[in-house]
């Protein structure tokens, strides 16, 4: 077969180089988005604002919903000591970026013209404040979150996904099961979540924590299906731990922040394509 001959489809050129629909199957550079940057504190604002009514549109769209419950919430990139949450009583599958208020840590809405649920407010809010590496919180009254929560132990290695969490997220067992309003009882809540990227309220549910919306939000759904993993494992028999060099090495390559921020993604480009109107 000589230069510029093909064969089933695949040709070769003359160079000797094999070619599909015009191009050489030669080895070529590939690499990957990252992070977006921003040329104005409006531009990353606006943005932010975007991922966030994405993600409680997802939020509703696996079922998170639970009546008034749950909230996700990210810091302004100029005013950090403010956040941005969804409006108390709104369906996560209706937020648009119009919709969302903008709340000081007095727990004053200073943007927008509805309310705050009083538990997102105290219990973000004394995260917020608390950790500054915090840019975005998710929490949410999720079936497998609180079905978890209510044994009062942490994740186990059982899974590559649960090891996402190994040794980087902790139960807490304060204001346990009662609704947090009072100011000192979110504090106390944030004051036993001083680091890691989760926590287990005990008797309420999950907290996840992030660089972003996208990462925050990723943890979350990925730790309450991992409480679910764990739950029909023990429902079944006793289960086989990972060992611990393992679940450190998997969590190393796993459980960073951009690896949350890039496994988001995915959802992201889903939700764009169906709910445009989020934009709105």
């Amino acid at each position: 077969m000589g230069p510029g001959s093909s064969l089933g489809g695949m040709s070769i050129s003359e160079a000797g180089v094999r070619v599909i629909d015009g191009v050489d199957l030669t080895p070529k550079a590939v690499s990957l988005a990252g992070p977006p940057t921003f040329a104005t504190v409006e531009e990353e604002r606006l943005h932010r604002k975007q991922k966030l009514a994405g993600a409680l549109r997802i939020f509703g769209r696996v079922g998170f919903g639970e009546g008034v419950a749950g909230h996700i919430t990210v810091r302004d990139p100029e005013f950090s000591d403010h956040f941005w949450v969804n409006p108390f009583g709104k369906s996560f599958r209706h937020i648009s970026v119009s919709d969302l208020i903008l709340v000081n840590h007095s727990g004053d809405v200073v943007y927008g013209t509805q309310p705050v649920n009083r538990a997102a407010f105290v219990i973000h809010a004394a995260v917020h404040a608390a950790r500054p590496d915090v840019v975005a919180a998710a929490h949410s009254h999720s079936v497998h979150g609180k079905a978890f929560s209510a044994l009062g132990i942490a994740l186990d290695p059982i899974t590559q996904d649960s090891c996402i969490f190994y040794e980087d997220h902790t139960v807490i067992t304060a204001q346990g099961g009662a609704v947090v309003f009072d100011i000192e009882a979110g504090k106390e809540l944030a004051a036993n979540f001083p680091a890691g990227k989760a926590a287990i309220h005990q008797n309420h549910g999950l907290i996840t924590v992030g660089q972003s919306v996208d990462e925050a939000v990723f943890w979350f759904l990925s730790m309450d299906r991992s409480c679910q993993a764990q739950l029909l494992a023990m429902a079944a028999g006793t289960p086989k731990l990972i060992p611990h060099e393992m679940a450190q090495y998997t969590a190393k390559q796993t459980g960073f922040a951009l690896a949350g921020w890039f496994s988001f993604q995915p959802l992201w480009q889903e939700i764009c394509r169906t709910d445009p109107d989020l934009f709105e």
